[in-house]
């Protein structure tokens, strides 16, 4: 398999054999397929994050719980993605977005990778209006349940237990989404956004594993991550990937799961 993360020049070398993904979304309410459509990757396709990537929310489930595998099949299937193809992923978020399209797609076992640096990495000229590709075959797969954790993996289970959100959130200082503030009793913060330099691109490899062996997920144990609603949870998967530090789970209803239920949550560090 692809590593879990390219660079341009790879990318420029390997452009026509494999499908760009435009995967912009904001918290804010602002139109991710708006900034498609006003310049995007010369041939990338944009993919609905609430569409494809995730099904409806609700308390009991959280924000974005992961859609149905067939559902997933019909986004990809739509955007001209088939069974063999390699998908490079980007935003302009230095990939905490696009993160969710790879590691689903990863995770279902085909080829997928972030582009380091996303949009600000890109050096040519951007492409207006849509890119249209002709549907193609792409089978449903399960959700794997090996790299799966339910809400009670994260409470009682021997796991190291990551929470990419920011700092902030994490403490209980704002909480700007969801039901009330804090974070998972015995969760470590491990902001994703502070996986990558000032350019937006990832640390180096060793910051990285120094990174991740300071919050106890280095030494190749049970690693659970999660986030607001388990979509920028899906950076630090892909950076442990990237470190050579293996393959965590994912928590799809994260903090906006948790949050609405009656369990005890922590604050500060």
């Amino acid at each position: 398999m692809i590593e879990p993360v390219v660079d341009l020049r790879w990318l420029r070398e390997h452009q026509d054999r494999v499908v760009t993904a435009d995967v912009r979304w904001y918290l804010d309410g602002r139109s991710g397929l708006e900034a498609y459509e006003k310049g995007h990757l010369p041939g990338a396709v944009f993919i609905d994050l609430d569409r494809w990537l995730a099904r409806h929310g609700s308390p009991a489930d959280g924000r974005h719980p992961l859609p149905d595998p067939e559902v997933f099949a019909a986004g990809m299937a739509a955007a001209g993605i088939g069974d063999g193809d390699t998908v490079i992923g980007y935003d302009d978020a230095g990939g905490v977005i696009a993160a969710r399209l790879v590691w689903m797609l990863r995770v279902t076992g085909h080829d997928a990778a972030l582009l380091d640096g996303g949009l600000s990495a890109y050096e040519g000229e951007l492409v207006t209006g849509p890119t249209g590709r002709t549907p193609a075959v792409f089978t449903p797969r399960p959700w794997p349940a090996d790299r799966l954790a339910d809400i009670d993996a994260v409470t009682g289970g021997n796991a190291v237990v990551l929470d990419a959100r920011d700092t902030a959130r994490f403490r209980g200082e704002v909480e700007p989404v969801d039901p009330r503030p804090g974070h998972i009793p015995g969760a470590r913060s491990l902001p994703c956004r502070e996986n990558l330099d000032e350019s937006g691109r990832f640390l180096p490899v060793a910051q990285l594993r120094e990174r991740f062996a300071a919050v106890g997920a280095g030494n190749g144990g049970d690693v659970v991550s999660y986030c607001g609603s388990g979509v920028t949870a899906c950076h630090n998967l892909l950076a442990m990937e990237h470190a050579g530090l293996g393959a965590g789970r994912l928590y799809p209803g994260s903090w906006s799961q948790y949050s609405a239920t009656d369990r005890p949550a922590a604050t500060g560090d």
